[in-house]
Order: C-alpha cells, then structure tokens, then sequence
C-alpha cells in the first residue's frame, strides 16, 4: 500500500510537472512569436489580424485600405515598432518606404513622415494599399519584403503589411510587454496540468481505495448482522492480505455462530430429556401409576446425575474457554496413571469381555499438571474406548516417550471412524451415532472437555484412525523440566 501510494504521487507530480513544460514551453514560443512577428506592439498585431480576417472574408485586398485607415492610429501609438518574418533590426537602425514607379529603396526615415500611414502588398511585392496612390502598383525589393509583416491566411502567404517608418527600435516597455504574453502562458500551462493532475488523482486514488469501499460495505453489513459477507480479493499487498484477514475473520464469525445456535439448541435438548423423565416420574409416583419404591426413585436420580454431570461440564468448558480455570499443578508420575488406569476400568472390561493391555514406559516419566484434570481425560478416553470396543476385543493402552514428550495412547479395535466425522470429533456435542450416545448418556461434551484439559497443560489430543484398525486417541503432555 506504500509503494502504491508513493508511486501514485510520483506518477501525478511527473506528469503535472510533464505538462507543465510541454504547454508552457508551446504556448511561450507562439506567443512570442506572435508578438515579435506583428511589430512587438499590440497596435500591429491587430492590424496584421484585422487585414488577415479581412481577406480569409473578401479573398481579395479590394477595399482594404478602410483597414488600415481605421488601425493606424493604434499601430502609430507603439512608436511604429516592427518585426518581419522574425528578423528584428538593430538598435536605432530606423529605416524607411521610399516608392517610386519603377523600384523601391529603403533608407532614413524623413523627420517629417506621416506616423499613421502603412502599406498593404500582395505576395508578390506588388503594392495593393499606400497613403500614396502613386505607389499603387509598385514593386518592393525583396529585401524590404523581407524585413515586412507577413499576412498569413490557412498557413498561405496572402500579403505583406510594410509599417509607416519601416523596422524601427523596440519600444522601452518591451520586456514587461513579453513578459505579460509569457505570464499568461504559464498560467494557462498551469491551469491545464492542474486539471490533469486533478482529474488523475481522482481515479488513482478511486482504483487504490476501492478495496476499501468494499471492505466498508462488508463491515457495515456484519455490524447489521449479516456474517455471510466476504469480499473478493485480487494481487497481492497489504490491502489483499487485510481482505484475506476479513474473509477469515468472517467466516469464523459466522461459524462460531453457527456452533452458538447449534450448542444453545443442543444444551436445551440435552436438558429437556432427563427433565421430561423425572417429571414423568414423579408424575406417576404421585399418581400412584407407580408405586414409591427404591427402584423407582434410582431411575429418577439417575436423570438428576445426569442433569448434574452436563451442567458441570458446560461449567468447565466455559471456565476453561475463559482461561478461569484453576489447575492444581504439582510433579506427576505418568507411569503410575498408566498403570492405574488400566486397573481401574478392569470390571468394566471383564464385564463386556474386553482385554485391556496396558504398556507403560520402562523408564519413569513425570509432568507439571494437575493429577485429577489429567484422570479426567484418561477416563473419558477410556469410556468411549469401551463403549466403542466390541464384546471380545482389545483395548491398548500405553506410555511412550518422545522428544520432550510423553504420550499416552488408547487405542481399540472397535470400528474405525468416518474421515467426514473425524474433522468434528471434538466439537461441542457432535455425534457421528447420535441415538447410540444418548442411549448410553453420554453428553457430547466429553472429548470437547478433554482436549480443552489438555491445551490447558501446554500438550494437546489428538483422535485419528489406527493403520490396524480401530481408534486411537493419543494425549500429548510436556515432560516434567523438558527432561
């Protein structure tokens, strides 16, 4: 974004500045060039363009000499200054008309010559206008037609204007004349590079700044509520990558709102069925349906530990998710827990007919962690591992050491799990067998709970299936000092 910018801003001061000097440097040349080619003065000049305009109308220069009867007391008013075809003459090197009927000659001006008279010729040098009829018809030399005004008409030589005097001095306000025309100039330059400037900046500054408008857009729409928006993004720089971090951010957003929906809808289900059982119950103990026995009323506990069991859960996932919870930590046997572990769930396995084989690590290994967190997330894995493990078959269990590591693995031969289901495996109430897991009363908070355990002591859980066949679930954990 800064280089798009610093290169914008070179690009407009380069071309202002280009243009600048391209106007100016064209419009100076015409303008002096106008100005010395008709006689350096501003009478001139509009005598020259009065005779143009007269003849580009007429075509001939009948009748011309009202012209220049009517311009010659401002052509007389600029000292009868001159310039023809862009020679100038030298300092008081005056010089003037004398006709006669066969040549021309040029010399000294007379004291006493007429300073508002001037003469018209054809392009030949003939004559055509003269305060003297004699002279009508006459020929100039070309070296006095050389020193005249040229007439122009479509880029056409039309006549020469021959001022009453001849070349004469430049006036004494010349410079500030020229430098009035060459002002102008430059102002007209400026005005034209300035508005490309302008006008360039503007679109510069729409093409750079509309990833921004759509990011606006987008963010507007989300505040209002709509998490679906994305904006498309094109090359690469700082304004892709922020595009790139929108999308992403959206699409969290949106995601986790979804999961919101999802687990609100989820925790009042989860809610709803032990509390309709109970309420059921009691109804029919009250309505005397059934009798008010100890059997009866373990069903209704069951549901009430049940209710307890999701609300403790949902109490540690948001205690965890807040980064409240309280771990005890203290120096950790690992090797110990693996063989605890397998003792303890041994009735459940004998009763399914399930083997547990536990392969704990020869040398001891030990971490920084809370001992009953970490039983938790052994028992849950476990659990599922039992009720995954058909009557029959195997469970392994084992401690290894890898790195700085040590890992636990649980690892059944029960059936192996969907690619699709293993990507939610630990979200907050997912089931791949939703029938099957309620029915056995788990809340589908378990492996959710475990996972958040385990990052809270710097490791982390990891669900994938066995080359062999089967699950295995592998509970990573720091090594006590990294030893």
């Amino acid at each position: 974004m800064r280089w798009r910018l610093l290169g914008s801003f070179i690009l407009v001061i380069v071309i202002a500045l280009g243009t600048v000097a391209l106007v100016a440097r064209y419009t100076t040349q015409q303008e002096v060039e106008t100005f010395l080619g008709h006689g350096g003065q501003i009478g001139l000049e509009n005598l020259a363009d009065s005779l143009e305009a007269y003849y580009a109308d007429t075509g001939s220069w009948t009748g011309a000499e009202e012209v220049t009867t009517g311009a010659s007391a401002n052509a007389a008013a600029g000292s009868g200054s001159a310039r023809g075809q862009g020679q100038r003459s030298g300092a008081g090197d005056s010089t003037g008309v004398n006709t006669t009927a066969g040549n021309t000659t040029t010399g000294n001006t007379a004291s006493g010559a007429n300073a508002n008279e001037h003469i018209v010729t054809d392009p030949s040098g003939m004559v055509v206008v003269s305060p003297d009829a004699a002279d009508i018809g006459t020929q100039l030399s070309e070296g006095t037609l050389a020193q005249a005004i040229a007439l122009e008409v479509d880029g056409e030589i039309v006549g020469y204007l021959v001022p009453e005097g001849g070349i004469v001095e430049l006036p004494d306000d010349f410079d500030e004349l020229l430098i009035e025309r060459v002002n102008n100039a430059s102002l007209l330059a400026a005005a034209i590079s300035g508005g490309i400037a302008i006008v360039l900046a503007l679109i510069l500054s729409s093409l750079i700044l509309r990833p921004v408008y759509g990011l606006t857009r987008a963010a507007n729409q989300m505040a209002e509520g709509d998490l679906s928006q994305r904006v498309s993004v094109r090359g690469g720089g700082e304004l892709a990558s922020l595009g790139d971090s929108f999308n992403k951010m959206a699409e969290s957003l949106e995601d986790a709102e979804e999961r919101r929906q999802s687990m609100t809808a989820d925790i009042a289900h989860e809610l709803r069925n032990p509390l309709a059982i109970q309420r059921a119950h009691l109804e029919a103990l009250q309505d005397g349906v059934y009798p008010l026995t100890l059997e009866n009323l373990t069903l209704i506990g069951e549901q009430n530990r049940q209710l307890t069991r999701l609300v403790n859960d949902l109490r540690t996932l948001a205690l965890v998710d807040a980064g409240e919870l309280s771990l005890n930590l203290r120096r950790v046997d690992l090797n110990q827990m693996c063989a605890d572990l397998a003792v303890r769930f041994q009735p459940q396995a004998d009763a399914k007919a399930v083997a547990i084989e536990p392969i704990c690590a020869a040398s001891p290994l030990t971490t920084q962690g809370d001992r009953e967190r970490l039983q938790q997330i052994l028992d849950n894995l476990m659990q599922n591992a039992l009720r995954y493990t058909p009557e029959g078959g195997r469970i392994e269990v084992s401690l290894t050491r890898q790195g700085h590591s040590a890992i636990f693995a649980v690892h059944n031969d029960g059936p192996s799990i969907p690619e699709d289901v293993l990507e939610h495996l630990f979200e907050r109430f997912y089931r791949g067998d939703k029938a099957r897991d309620r029915a056995s009363g788990g809340t589908g908070l378990g492996l959710a709970i475990a996972r958040k355990l385990a990052e809270a002591h710097g490791g982390a859980l990891i669900g994938e299936n066995h080359p062999n066949g089967g699950v295995v679930f592998k509970l990573v954990l720091p090594l006590n000092g990294g030893v």
